[in-house]
């Protein structure tokens, strides 16, 4: 599937909404015509340290995708392993759906993943810092 294909797909897709309504996604500028800049919601996780905050998090699809995975970054202050704690930079290396990568992943399987990290027994209780705090 094409670049831009796959794109329109996602695009259609982050406007019906995922699932529960716990992750949602949409390109950052409508008139984009490259479609490259998306922005990403998740809502924390219940029982965790993360229970009822709202993480903001950005998207470039570059050039390759999907061949090659997008950059990820959280606005949002997180405290997560695969987190770069200056830049707020997901490492590709530490979220298995980026590094085992598949051209039938998108936008939806990072954040779903993401989320899934934030429960996780190892990452639920790690101390946040202070909701509201950006990157």
């Amino acid at each position: 599937v094409p670049r831009n294909f796959k794109l329109l797909e996602e695009l259609e897709k982050g406007e019906k909404g995922i699932g529960d309504g716990s992750c949602s996604y949409g390109l950052t500028d409508g008139d984009d015509i490259t479609m490259s800049d998306w922005n990403g919601t998740i809502i924390g996780p219940g029982h965790t340290v993360h229970e009822n905050r709202i993480y903001s998090l950005k998207f470039h699809c570059g050039d390759s995708y999907p061949d090659e995975p997008p950059t990820v970054s959280f606005v949002s202050r997180i405290n997560l392993p695969c987190v770069n704690q200056s830049n707020g930079r997901v490492d590709a290396t530490k979220l298995a759906c980026l590094s085992n990568w598949k051209r039938t992943n998108g936008l939806e399987n990072i954040l779903v993943d993401l989320r899934r990290e934030m429960a996780s027994p190892n990452n639920r209780k790690l101390p946040q810092p202070p909701e509201g705090s950006v990157f």
